[in-house]
Formats: structure tokens, C-alpha cells, sequence
């Protein structure tokens, strides 16, 4: 993938198109192992966003209006303030026209690309040796339950599906990007 190179496009509802792309994606990647998963991980890092194009569009065409402005006509100065304006506008509001723009073209934004970052270092097991706040389990009451003759026999451990794997880390990385962002 090259460093502007868009997602594939999608049809009807783009948002569950590429989602059951990026799922379909991380089950292969889940069954091919950690090396494939490393390649991806360096091809999502990248993959430029909708905001950084944005940015970089808006800054170029700032950028030209200047140089125009001097080398050729004063007038070029208004395409240094769109330029500008674009960049304002980018700043304060949630969405632009631009990234709108990208977006259909098949671009990701910087979300997107975390939850799939995210998803990718989960399958990788990265995450797996990390403390948590809450005890997972709660050993008085497994105790209490083996005292009164409940079950001792651990559970047999089953492989989880790779693409029920994948479903499960795009959840929980879209929870955590929505809970950074707030």
C-alpha cells in the first residue's frame, strides 16, 4: 500500500462495508499469525487520514496563493486565504467539505485507523499482560462454590473463531477510541 492509497471503495452503506472488510481482514490476518499482523501494522501507520490530507491540501494551497501572490498578481492572496479559511475551518468544526471529500474517495479517518491499529496490536497480544482495575474474577466466590462441591474441573480452553476474534477487537478498540476522544 502506498502512502496516499485509499481503501477500496465501497457500495451501498460505507460505514458496514468497511467494516466487514476491515473484520474479514483481521480474521486473515488472525489465521496467518503475527508476522502478517506486524506487516499490516506498517502499512496502517502509513496510510495517510482524511484529516491529514486535509491539512496537507489546505497548507499547499496556502502555500501556492503566496508564491502566485508574489511572483505573479496580488489577486493570488485570495487563495491563500481560502487556503486559510479551509484550515479554519478544519479547526473548528467536527468535519470539513475536504475530509468529506476524501472520505468518498475511500480514505479512512484518524479513528478509523486507530480502531484498526488498536485491533491489530489485541490480535498481536499486546495487550495481554496488562494490569487491570477490576479483578476478573472473583475468588471468594469460586472458593465458596468449590467448598460447596460446585465445579473444581477447569474449563477446556477452545480457539476462538478469527473472525469472531476479529468482531471482538474492533469492538473493544471502538470503545476505547470513542472514550480517548471525549
Amino acid at each position: 500500500m502506498t502512502l496516499l492509497q485509499p481503501t477500496s471503495a465501497t457500495t451501498q452503506d460505507p460505514k458496514i462495508d468497511r467494516r466487514a472488510a476491515l473484520e474479514q481482514t483481521l480474521s486473515k490476518l488472525a489465521v496467518a499469525g503475527p508476522d502478517a499482523i506486524n506487516e499490516r501494522l506498517c502499512e496502517v501507520s502509513r496510510e495517510w487520514s482524511t484529516g491529514r490530507l486535509t491539512k496537507a491540501v489546505a497548507g499547499s494551497i496556502v502555500l501556492v496563493g503566496l508564491v502566485l501572490a508574489v511572483a505573479v498578481s496580488p489577486w493570488f492572496a485570495t487563495l491563500s486565504a481560502l487556503g486559510g479559511l479551509m484550515l479554519a475551518w478544519y479547526l473548528v468544526s467536527p468535519r470539513s467539505w475536504l475530509a468529506d471529500l476524501f472520505q468518498g474517495m475511500g480514505f479512512r479517518s484518524g479513528t478509523e485507523l486507530h480502531e484498526e491499529i488498536l485491533a491489530l496490536k489485541a490480535l498481536r497480544g499486546d495487550f495481554r499482560n496488562l494490569p487491570t482495575i477490576h479483578e476478573i474474577e472473583d475468588k471468594d466466590a469460586i472458593g465458596r462454590l468449590e467448598g460447596e462441591g460446585g465445579i473444581v474441573v477447569e474449563p477446556e480452553e477452545t480457539k476462538a473463531d478469527p473472525l469472531d476474534a476479529a468482531r471482538e477487537v474492533l469492538t473493544a478498540a471502538r470503545i476505547e477510541t470513542h472514550s480517548v476522544a471525549t
